[in-house]
């Protein structure tokens, strides 16, 4: 017959090896919006992330992107520019959880606007300028800032609202790492007011607590991509 400590040792182990089963058998993150099932495989165009080419098959090219040393073009509403090399554009990004920016920023005021990548937390490095960064938490909202300069680093946790801003009379340029081979973006003012379809403007008026005048007038804009 089994003593009470041994019966307590088995009953630890037991436990022990249903909570490993469970903690195993998680859902993978997804790599896109969604991910619509279907019964026949033949109707598929798309799996979570991408498709893999033959290891054989596999060149240099495939891990390799060129052009992040070009400036872009800020010449738009919010003054600045995002190059994001994804997995769409570097293919040997696909399954390694990774991805990498450049954004470049108009003299005075140019604008990442606020923003959310719904599947990546960002590390942001300045390489030139002044830039003033912040993101806001959940529920009860907190805001932390920081004014960086040339070297400084800041994070952004994965799926809350940041931005940044350039404070410098003279272009800034800044790298991101982010920690998703398609992390996402959803840029704040496009989502609520430029969305296709519109949002009800009943549910905007009652929201945002303004005239409904004003947000046709909002909804009629032209928001730039970033």
């Amino acid at each position: 017959m089994m003593r009470g400590a041994d019966q307590l040792h088995s009953v630890v182990a037991v436990t022990f090896l249903l909570l490993a089963s469970i903690a195993a058998a998680f859902d993978p993150s997804p790599l896109q919006d969604f991910c619509v099932s279907i019964d026949d495989p033949k109707l598929g165009v798309f799996v979570n992330g991408k498709f893999c080419k033959d290891p054989m098959q596999a060149n240099a090219d495939d891990f390799t992107f060129r052009g992040l040393n070009l400036p872009g073009n800020t010449s738009n509403p919010v003054g600045s520019n995002v190059t994001l090399v994804n997995v769409d554009r570097l293919k040997g990004l696909n399954t390694l959880g990774i991805s990498l920016a450049r954004i470049d920023y108009a003299p005075y005021g140019g604008l990442n606007p606020p923003h959310t990548h719904p599947r990546a937390t960002e590390i942001l490095v300045v390489v030139k300028g002044t830039l003033h960064v912040g993101f806001v938490t959940s529920n009860p909202p907190k805001l932390f800032t920081k004014t960086l300069h040339v070297g400084d680093v800041f994070v952004f946790p994965i799926g809350l609202i940041h931005f940044q801003l350039n404070v410098a009379n003279s272009n800034a340029i800044a790298f991101a790492g982010l920690s998703s081979q398609n992390p996402g973006t959803i840029t704040i003012v496009n989502a609520v007011f430029g969305s296709d379809p519109t949002i009800n403007p009943d549910v905007l008026t009652k929201a945002f607590q303004v005239d409904k005048n004003l947000v046709d007038y909002l909804q009629k804009q032209f928001w730039t991509e970033n």
